[in-house]
């Protein structure tokens, strides 16, 4: 246990470092993304992968927070299994898994609509059920 809590402090260290080094709106919008994970689930995993990627976990991976020069994207891993009633999802909408939120400098994102979709994914994760399987033929 003493092992896994010192990746923990580690990943959030790095997430925290990334933060701050940005020092503009993509910084602020990973920070805002990052507070309403853990205020979504307070029981979430901070880790740091693939080369420098914040990945968000409880039971699999809920979501990572990419930034790029013109965008910071939240992908979620089993996006396309969730309902998204308020259409957050709007980049990745044609893969059979994942689906992103792609937020761009002045856009917000609305809190408690993302939240509800933390919690979704958590949900999904904890009930071991897998994503499910692609529509086809128009169904």
């Amino acid at each position: 246990m003493k092992r896994s809590g010192a990746r923990q402090e580690a990943a959030s260290q790095l997430i925290s470092k990334r933060i701050a080094e940005l020092g503009d709106w993509r910084g602020e919008t990973l920070g805002r993304f990052r507070a309403l994970i853990k205020e979504a689930d307070h029981d979430i995993l901070e880790e740091w992968k693939w080369m420098g990627t914040p990945v968000w976990s409880h039971n699999g991976i809920v979501c990572t927070g990419e930034t790029y020069k013109n965008v910071v994207k939240m992908t979620f891993s089993k996006g396309a299994s969730l309902k998204d009633p308020s259409r957050l999802f709007n980049s990745s909408l044609d893969g059979n898994a994942r689906r992103a939120i792609d937020i761009h400098e002045g856009e917000e994102i609305d809190a408690p609509a993302l939240k509800a979709l933390i919690r979704a994914a958590v949900a999904l994760n904890v009930s071991g059920r897998k994503a499910a399987p692609p529509k086809r033929g128009g169904r």
